[in-house]
Protein backbone atom coordinates (compact mmCIF):
# COMPACT_ATOMS: atom_id res chain seq x y z
CA UNK A 1 0.00 0.00 0.00
CA UNK A 2 1.23 3.03 -1.26
CA UNK A 3 1.41 6.06 1.40
CA UNK A 4 -1.28 8.84 0.93
CA UNK A 5 0.00 12.52 1.78
CA UNK A 6 -2.39 15.05 2.95
CA UNK A 7 -1.79 18.92 3.17
CA UNK A 8 -1.54 20.59 6.45
CA UNK A 9 -4.57 23.29 5.47
CA UNK A 10 -6.95 20.94 4.06
CA UNK A 11 -8.93 18.79 6.00
CA UNK A 12 -8.06 14.50 6.01
CA UNK A 13 -9.91 12.93 3.10
CA UNK A 14 -10.31 9.04 2.52
CA UNK A 15 -7.15 7.04 0.63
CA UNK A 16 -8.15 7.57 -2.83
CA UNK A 17 -6.28 11.46 -4.41
CA UNK A 18 -2.83 11.54 -3.64
CA UNK A 19 -2.18 14.84 -1.49
CA UNK A 20 0.74 16.74 -1.04
CA UNK A 21 2.00 17.99 2.07
CA UNK A 22 3.07 21.83 1.70
CA UNK A 23 5.36 22.85 4.50
CA UNK A 24 4.12 24.48 7.29
CA UNK A 25 5.21 28.04 8.37
CA UNK A 26 5.20 27.49 11.90
CA UNK A 27 4.26 24.03 14.02
CA UNK A 28 0.27 25.27 14.38
CA UNK A 29 -0.74 24.29 10.59
CA UNK A 30 0.54 21.01 12.12
CA UNK A 31 -0.50 17.72 9.63
CA UNK A 32 -3.43 15.38 10.85
CA UNK A 33 -2.10 12.35 9.53
CA UNK A 34 -4.36 8.88 9.62
CA UNK A 35 -2.96 5.51 9.23
CA UNK A 36 -1.84 4.71 5.72
CA UNK A 37 -0.82 8.43 4.86
CA UNK A 38 2.19 10.79 5.44
CA UNK A 39 2.73 14.48 6.32
CA UNK A 40 5.75 16.95 6.64
CA UNK A 41 6.75 18.47 9.46
CA UNK A 42 9.73 21.07 10.14
CA UNK A 43 12.84 20.10 12.26
CA UNK A 44 13.82 23.73 13.56
CA UNK A 45 17.48 24.38 14.91
CA UNK A 46 18.36 26.90 17.86
CA UNK A 47 21.42 29.27 18.74
CA UNK A 48 24.17 27.85 21.63
CA UNK A 49 21.36 29.87 23.77
CA UNK A 50 18.15 27.99 22.78
CA UNK A 51 17.06 31.16 21.09
CA UNK A 52 16.60 32.04 17.25
CA UNK A 53 14.96 29.23 16.26
CA UNK A 54 15.25 28.17 12.30
CA UNK A 55 13.88 25.69 10.08
CA UNK A 56 17.00 23.56 9.40
CA UNK A 57 15.65 20.51 7.40
CA UNK A 58 12.29 18.41 7.19
CA UNK A 59 10.98 15.03 8.17
CA UNK A 60 8.37 12.76 6.79
CA UNK A 61 6.38 10.71 9.38
CA UNK A 62 4.29 7.83 7.13
CA UNK A 63 2.02 5.93 9.98
CA UNK A 64 2.04 2.55 8.56
CA UNK A 65 -0.21 0.81 11.63
CA UNK A 66 -2.11 1.56 14.69
CA UNK A 67 -2.87 -2.13 16.40
CA UNK A 68 -4.45 -2.21 19.85
CA UNK A 69 -2.77 -4.90 22.13
CA UNK A 70 -2.45 -6.14 25.46
CA UNK A 71 0.18 -6.40 27.56
CA UNK A 72 0.24 -10.23 26.94
CA UNK A 73 0.77 -9.84 23.18
CA UNK A 74 4.24 -7.01 23.30
CA UNK A 75 5.20 -9.84 26.36
CA UNK A 76 5.04 -7.71 29.35
CA UNK A 77 3.09 -7.73 32.78
CA UNK A 78 2.47 -4.36 32.72
CA UNK A 79 -0.78 -2.72 32.71
CA UNK A 80 -1.22 0.26 30.49
CA UNK A 81 -2.18 3.70 32.97
CA UNK A 82 -4.16 5.40 31.02
CA UNK A 83 -6.11 2.60 29.49
CA UNK A 84 -5.32 0.73 26.74
CA UNK A 85 -2.00 0.28 25.08
CA UNK A 86 -0.85 1.15 21.06
CA UNK A 87 1.65 -0.49 18.75
CA UNK A 88 2.07 2.68 16.28
CA UNK A 89 4.81 1.56 13.01
CA UNK A 90 5.78 4.20 11.32
CA UNK A 91 8.68 5.49 9.47
CA UNK A 92 10.54 8.52 9.65
CA UNK A 93 12.39 9.81 6.75
CA UNK A 94 14.61 13.15 6.44
CA UNK A 95 13.07 14.89 2.72
CA UNK A 96 15.30 17.71 3.97
CA UNK A 97 18.71 19.48 2.70
CA UNK A 98 20.87 19.31 6.40
CA UNK A 99 20.31 16.21 9.18
CA UNK A 100 17.48 16.15 11.34
CA UNK A 101 16.18 14.24 14.61
CA UNK A 102 13.23 12.72 15.90
CA UNK A 103 12.84 11.70 19.30
CA UNK A 104 9.01 10.08 19.98
CA UNK A 105 9.76 9.32 24.09
CA UNK A 106 8.04 12.11 26.26
CA UNK A 107 6.84 13.72 23.10
CA UNK A 108 3.64 11.74 22.05
CA UNK A 109 0.20 13.05 24.13
CA UNK A 110 -2.97 11.15 23.76
CA UNK A 111 -6.28 13.18 24.01
CA UNK A 112 -9.99 12.78 22.79
CA UNK A 113 -13.35 15.00 23.15
CA UNK A 114 -14.21 13.85 26.81
CA UNK A 115 -10.41 13.32 28.21
CA UNK A 116 -7.78 16.06 28.12
CA UNK A 117 -3.66 15.59 26.63
CA UNK A 118 -2.33 12.95 28.51
CA UNK A 119 1.87 11.13 28.03
CA UNK A 120 1.25 8.17 26.00
CA UNK A 121 4.72 7.10 25.88
CA UNK A 122 6.17 4.11 27.57
CA UNK A 123 9.12 1.93 27.89
CA UNK A 124 7.53 -0.87 26.78
CA UNK A 125 8.57 -2.45 23.02
CA UNK A 126 12.04 -0.57 23.72
CA UNK A 127 14.58 -2.69 21.99
CA UNK A 128 12.30 -4.13 19.40
CA UNK A 129 12.82 -3.93 16.00
CA UNK A 130 14.65 -0.25 14.47
CA UNK A 131 14.37 2.38 16.86
CA UNK A 132 12.96 5.50 15.34
CA UNK A 133 14.52 7.70 18.08
CA UNK A 134 17.59 9.18 15.67
CA UNK A 135 18.93 11.52 13.79
CA UNK A 136 18.42 10.80 9.84
CA UNK A 137 20.68 12.39 7.07
CA UNK A 138 19.32 13.88 4.25
CA UNK A 139 17.51 11.01 2.41
CA UNK A 140 17.78 8.33 5.67
CA UNK A 141 14.50 6.60 6.91
CA UNK A 142 13.71 3.95 9.58
CA UNK A 143 10.58 1.82 10.38
CA UNK A 144 10.21 1.18 13.68
CA UNK A 145 7.30 0.28 16.19
CA UNK A 146 5.96 2.84 19.49
CA UNK A 147 4.27 1.16 22.23
CA UNK A 148 1.80 4.05 23.47
CA UNK A 149 -0.38 4.11 26.48
CA UNK A 150 -3.59 5.96 25.51
CA UNK A 151 -7.01 6.51 27.42
CA UNK A 152 -9.14 4.31 24.79
CA UNK A 153 -9.62 3.38 21.19
CA UNK A 154 -9.88 6.48 18.76
CA UNK A 155 -8.65 9.99 19.95
CA UNK A 156 -5.36 11.78 18.56
CA UNK A 157 -1.69 11.24 19.24
CA UNK A 158 0.59 14.68 19.20
CA UNK A 159 3.78 14.86 18.37
CA UNK A 160 4.95 18.08 20.55
CA UNK A 161 8.79 18.92 18.71
CA UNK A 162 8.14 22.13 18.45
CA UNK A 163 10.22 24.81 19.79
CA UNK A 164 8.20 27.83 18.24
CA UNK A 165 4.93 27.20 19.45
CA UNK A 166 3.22 24.83 21.96
CA UNK A 167 0.88 23.51 18.67
CA UNK A 168 2.35 19.74 18.03
CA UNK A 169 4.45 19.56 14.97
CA UNK A 170 2.12 16.72 13.66
CA UNK A 171 -1.33 14.83 14.92
CA UNK A 172 -2.11 11.01 14.51
CA UNK A 173 -5.51 10.29 14.07
CA UNK A 174 -6.32 6.81 16.00
CA UNK A 175 -8.60 4.25 14.41
CA UNK A 176 -12.03 3.64 16.82
CA UNK A 177 -11.38 0.00 16.37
Amino acid sequence: MTPEKVNASEPAAEPSADKTVEPSPSASAAPAIKVGESGTFDFYETDEYGQNPKVATQLEVTVKSAEYVTPTQINTTNEPENGQFVKLTITVKNVGKAPGEFAAYGMMTWEDADTAAQEATTLEGVGEGQDVDTTYKPGQSVTGSLILDVGAKGGTLSYASSIIDEAPAFTIELPKA
